[in-house]
């Protein structure tokens, strides 16, 4: 039996790094980390192919090739997943879909021959046993959770690891928490399920094999829901396995804003060589948090939060969001002056969307103000329910605040703020030849020719003098800002040819 394994195209979004990712010879900046395990749980007679459209084309003589199509996606792919359906389709060849896309909007689909949803641990193998007799059906879900525990090891083999900028290997799922707009309970559960550390040390250690030498993602929604496990097991193993190199391997996660009241586990992560965090901060307005049971980022002084976890020696990357139903138009500005203080450089602000399976999803469709399905990508300066502030305020708002926050004087400006607090720790790292490729290519494009090259020089010979530690974080969050930006433009074009 052969299997493609095809992952749809991210279009152009924050979360893409597109333009950025050009510095660097690379074309993404993760893999399919969920194809590369369902790999892992098909029968080892069974040949693969992996075609991650991020990086590569669908040829018409890979899909000639192939018995059946094994597609996974999130729903900010589901313009290219429906161009892949469609030409699978057109050649005749059977459709095995999965991922948080088709969980949530399977019946969008009715020309998948098969879906497997959920987690794959528990789906995969009864679709398997039903293909072998001859008598798959149309459908594979369940309630329940799996014991990842027993998960295998993704197959990386099957990827170009060149072409990609991180890694990527999963610890955890589920979220203990309950905000109303966010689907990963609805998917993964309330309840943390961990790997072992045994399990995490392996994937490591099969990713150093092949070669690799970069940074790796943690790509759990709340690394630290499990501290105590953190604090006796994982994190010294891990600390343990990074001694054991000569290059300490940079790795970055997701985690709460709470990762602050615990120094403890600060300093452990650090010392096990996390530099980054994405935090979901949301918003300053503690009206709206307790309305979307973000009650957790409530009570506590979140500028001093970021600001401790940054001199901890990682840097916050933050998500920000517009359109609670209690916010006025004065919300974009409040937002503007946080994301300024908090020295956050890399800020993902979206507008809120109503993802199917969440608690706001269910309220817009009871109060009848649910207009049609997420586009999976809020920072496409839209929204899919009617909000309580103008629709047209809402968007200008929220387009003149992304402007704000990525022209060169206020980004460069976070930029000074983070690395003023931030310490970057001494990590066992020669400089790289992509290293040298994206400093260079950045001297020419943001240095010379870019509308912030006074900014980007100041902001250079400012970081020289005084933290010269951080000088490659400098130039990565310069290179990332040219991304913002050309994003922002795209999307601001989209929002002026878009009546209404």
């Amino acid at each position: 039996m052969n299997i493609l394994l095809i992952y749809p195209e991210f279009p152009d979004t924050f979360w893409s790094f597109k333009h950025a990712l050009k510095f660097v010879n690379k074309k993404a900046s993760l893999p399919p980390l969920g194809l590369l395990t369902v790999a892992a749980m098909l029968p080892e007679s069974w040949e693969k192919k992996l075609v991650d459209l991020n990086t590569a084309l669908l040829r018409a003589d890979d899909i000639a090739w192939a018995d059946m199509a094994f597609i996974s996606a999130m729903a900010v792919q589901q313009e290219s997943a429906r161009k892949v359906i469609e030409l699978c389709n057109t050649a005749g060849l059977t459709i095995v879909a999965g991922g948080p896309l088709f969980t949530s909007e399977h019946e969008d689909f009715p020309s998948v021959d098969h879906f497997v949803l959920n987690e794959a641990e528990l789906t995969l193998q009864p679709f398997l046993d039903d293909l072998l007799n001859g008598s798959p059906k149309k459908l594979y879900s369940t309630d329940l959770f799996a014991d990842i525990s027993r998960t295998p090891t993704p197959q990386w083999k099957l990827l170009d690891m060149n072409k990609y900028a991180s890694m990527a290997l999963q610890f955890s799922r589920g979220c203990p928490y309950k905000c109303d707009f966010c689907n990963v309970t609805a998917l993964l559960g309330h309840k943390i399920r961990t790997k072992t550390s045994d399990q995490i040390i392996t994937e490591l250690d099969a990713l150093r094999r092949l070669g690799w030498q970069d940074s790796i993602f943690f790509v759990d929604d709340n690394f630290i829901a499990h501290k105590t496990y953190l604090k006796k097991e994982l994190l010294p193993r891990l600390i343990a396995w990074q001694k054991g190199y000569s290059r300490t391997i940079r790795f970055y996660t997701e985690c709460s804003i709470n990762l602050a009241d615990d120094q403890e586990l600060m300093s452990l992560m650090v010392e096990a060589g996390f530099g980054m965090v994405f935090i979901g901060i949301e918003t300053p307005d503690d009206a709206a948090l307790h309305a979307c049971g973000k009650q957790h980022n409530t009570s506590r002084d979140m500028l001093s939060n970021i600001r401790k976890i940054q001199q901890s020696g990682m840097e916050v990357q933050g998500g920000f969001i517009v359109g609670f139903d209690s916010d006025t138009p004065s919300i974009f500005q409040k937002q503007i002056e946080f994301i300024q203080k908090s020295g956050i450089v890399t800020a993902m602000v979206g507008i809120l969307q109503a993802l199917p399976g969440t608690r706001l999803y269910d309220r817009m469709q009871k109060e009848g103000r649910l207009l049609h399905n997420s586009s999976g990508d809020n920072a496409d300066s839209n929204t899919n329910f009617v909000p309580v502030m103008d629709l047209e305020l809402l968007r200008k708002g929220y387009t003149d605040m992304m402007n704000q926050l990525y022209a060169p004087k206020y980004y460069y400006r976070r930029i000074r703020t983070l690395l003023s607090e931030y310490r970057a720790p001494r990590l066992k790292r020669r400089v790289r030849f992509d290293d040298m490729l994206a400093f260079a290519r950045s001297t020419v494009l943001l240095g010379v020719v870019g509308r912030e090259r006074f900014q980007y020089w100041k902001m250079l010979i400012w970081t020289f003098f005084n933290r010269q530690n951080s000088l490659p974080l400098a130039v990565t969050l310069a290179i990332y800002g040219h991304h913002f930006r050309k994003v922002c433009q795209l999307h601001l074009k989209e929002v002026r040819r878009t009546p209404g």
